[in-house]
């Protein structure tokens, strides 16, 4: 069995892509295995990205005290609501490092206590993408995971990371699995919702579609700011539907624990896992700006790849 030393140890050891995550069970873990990987990116004058859930901020800029200033920093509970937002900064914060012709070090707490378990998933999705998006790319990127989260998202960090381990003990995963494996496994069956309005829509039905999503979220008491985002998200999501998806689709709209959900299946496919998860070039003729608009907007979507063709779910807050 390989054994790594700290986190940081494959900084040194090698300019490629390193993955590893990060088991920690308490404060001093978290701070032993966190502080060092960050202090030793500093030493070698990498460009740092820490993007952590906010009450673990001040501890690690405590910690890095004289190269607090030197460090990105990046409140993860907002940046990462939703977890399809985060793969895009990260990669932007790396290319970043490239031009400034630096070597990118990013501490990424995708996961933390008090997650719902349908953001957990889209959120393993989130790890298994990164080791296809970083493949090859001088990129060390480590993932803490807190001990007290249920033991299926633990056993997942597993899949997703190719070293893991603590503080002082790090080790190729034996249970490592091929990104595109573990992403057709989170397409899982979703719970059918309550009660939802149902429109059937087509090209000739987009417009009428918006105006009947509009309706119904100000019904639902979804204030007007929110709603414009609401209906450029399910505008984008139909469009597609109607170009890749077979030329229809079906929308359904439903409110579950405070918050509005729109429900979009089509015949289509999601062909690349990664579209919509990097920031799409304007000029470029490629698909991908409507689904990456979606991550924008929304504080979680949800893809699965089912028999019939593709469903997504919009969720979007009430407040």
């Amino acid at each position: 069995m390989t054994t790594y030393g700290p986190a940081s140890a494959g900084l040194g050891r090698q300019a490629a892509f390193y993955h590893p995550a990060l088991f920690y069970g308490t404060e001093g873990e978290y701070l032993d295995g966190v502080g060092t990987f960050v202090q030793d990116a500093l030493d070698q004058e990498h460009s740092v990205l820490v993007a952590v859930p906010g009450p673990h901020l001040p501890l690690l800029q405590d910690l890095v005290e004289g190269n607090r200033k030197h460090v990105t920093w990046v409140d993860m509970r907002q940046a990462g609501r939703n977890p399809g937002r985060i793969l895009s900064m990260l990669q932007e914060f790396a290319d970043r490092a490239v031009d400034a012709r630096t070597q990118a070090s990013i501490v990424g707490e995708p996961i933390w206590v008090g997650r719902t378990p349908a953001e957990a998933w889209e959120a393993t999705r989130h790890e298994a993408l990164i080791n296809l998006a970083f493949t090859g790319r001088p990129v060390s990127i480590l993932c803490p995971y807190d001990t007290a989260l249920p033991e299926d998202v633990l056993a997942q960090a597993h899949r997703t990371h190719p070293v893991v381990g603590a503080p002082g003990a790090y080790r190729a995963s034996p249970r490592y699995t091929d990104p595109h494996e573990v992403c057709c496994d989170c397409d899982t069956p979703l719970p059918e919702p309550p009660d939802a309005v149902v429109v059937p829509f087509g090209e000739q039905a987009l417009a009428s579609v918006r105006d009947e999503a509009d309706r119904w979220a100000a019904a639902a008491g979804l204030p007007p700011v929110r709603r414009t985002d609401w209906l450029l998200a399910i505008g984008e999501a139909t469009a597609n539907s109607v170009r890749h998806g077979g030329g229809r689709g079906t929308l359904r709209l439903w409110c579950a624990d405070g918050e509005l959900v729109a429900e979009i299946r089509d015949r289509g496919l999601l062909a690349d896992p990664l579209m919509g998860r990097r920031r799409p070039d304007p000029r470029a003729a490629a698909g991908g700006r409507g689904v990456w608009i979606m991550h924008q907007v929304c504080d979680l979507v949800e893809f699965r790849a089912v028999e019939q063709g593709l469903v997504l779910r919009l969720h979007m807050g009430l407040e």
